[in-house]
């Protein structure tokens, strides 16, 4: 069969081969592929048969299968998939594709029954990676401010706020460490990656955070991450903000109110800082990238005093968290 290179107009820098979980917009398109499945079956019953089958679709027509399945299945609203170009190669389609701003070197087997999301070049010897510890050294200041950008059931930001949970208490007040949550508003509508459930949770938890503050956030967070889920928070909710001294009125008129507002804020800050994957934490304006453990958080902040006060010479947990950066959501 004769190659196709069906180009777009569009002028894409390509990605290496291999499809790695990048730190994305809130929806976190990558995750979403990557985390459901290896290889997509897109007609339901066919396997891996050893040898790939003769062409029965165009590259252009299988091409248009894979984004129809991606845009249809995968991601269902939260992003779009659009080719860039495809062509034959090794025997299979080779197909870019843009989603959300990223491009994607994935494969498709002839018969368009088959999407290879992420591949590996055999033929070249992979890289040893060498992994260099970053010297955070953020601005310092009387009073740093801490932001810790999560979506509310992100099971890595749940992690961050576990870990961050003991430096909360031992600081005081004495650092500023602020929630804020990574949403994208369209219209009236707030999206986020774990769907309307989290998004409606994120609105809540920043009503709490205007309405009362940093104590009784962290409080009525704690009482989430370890009692409630996705699935009952809708309800298991108004039990945090009773341990949390919340008034529960109070939040759901904010939440009517203000949270649109408060969302639109959040997805502009999350803009401005460049922050793209749960949880992210920044101190100062510098990122940090360390170990998400109460001991390395606290290290992290106390950093940024200009005069740390005694609580910094306390040793928290290391055994809790992560002693790497870890995933994102």
């Amino acid at each position: 069969m004769p190659k196709e290179d069906i180009e777009k107009t569009e002028e894409k820098k390509k990605e290496g081969v291999t499809i790695k979980i990048p730190r994305m917009n809130p929806w976190m398109i990558s995750t979403i592929i990557l985390a459901i499945i290896l290889v997509v079956v897109l007609v339901r019953g066919q396997g891996i048969t050893g040898r790939f089958v003769t062409p029965t679709l165009t590259a252009q027509d299988a091409a248009n299968k894979a984004i129809d399945y991606i845009n249809k299945y995968l991601l269902q609203g939260r992003g779009t998939a659009t080719l860039i170009s495809v062509k034959e190669e090794n025997g299979l389609y080779n197909a870019q594709l843009n989603i959300a701003g990223r491009i994607y070197n994935s494969y498709i087997t002839m018969d368009g029954k088959l999407l290879f999301p992420s591949v590996v070049n055999m033929t070249q010897t992979p890289e040893t990676a060498t992994t260099v510890p970053e010297k955070f050294e953020p601005k310092k200041t009387d009073k740093p401010v801490a932001q810790l950008f999560v979506m509310s059931f992100c099971p890595y930001g749940i992690q961050a706020e576990k870990a961050m949970k003991p430096v909360v208490d031992l600081l005081d007040g004495k650092a500023s460490i602020e929630p804020h949550f990574i949403v994208s508003v369209s219209g009236t509508t707030v999206n986020s990656l774990h769907g309307e459930k989290e998004a409606n949770e994120d609105m809540r938890q920043a009503c709490i955070w205007k309405n009362y503050g940093q104590a009784t956030f962290w409080t009525y967070v704690d009482y989430i991450d370890n009692k409630c889920s996705l699935d009952t928070v809708d309800t298991c909710w108004k039990d945090a903000a009773k341990a949390a001294k919340v008034d529960v009125a109070k939040i759901e008129n904010c939440f009517k109110t203000e949270g649109l507002t408060l969302m639109r804020a959040e997805e502009a800050l999350s803009n401005q800082n460049g922050v793209t994957g749960s949880p992210t934490l920044i101190i100062n304006g510098a990122r940090y990238n360390g170990a998400r453990t109460p001991e390395a958080y606290k290290q992290a902040i106390c950093s940024a005093f200009n005069k740390p006060p005694s609580e910094c010479s306390k040793t928290l947990s290391e055994s809790s968290g992560s002693t790497t950066s870890g995933g994102y959501c």
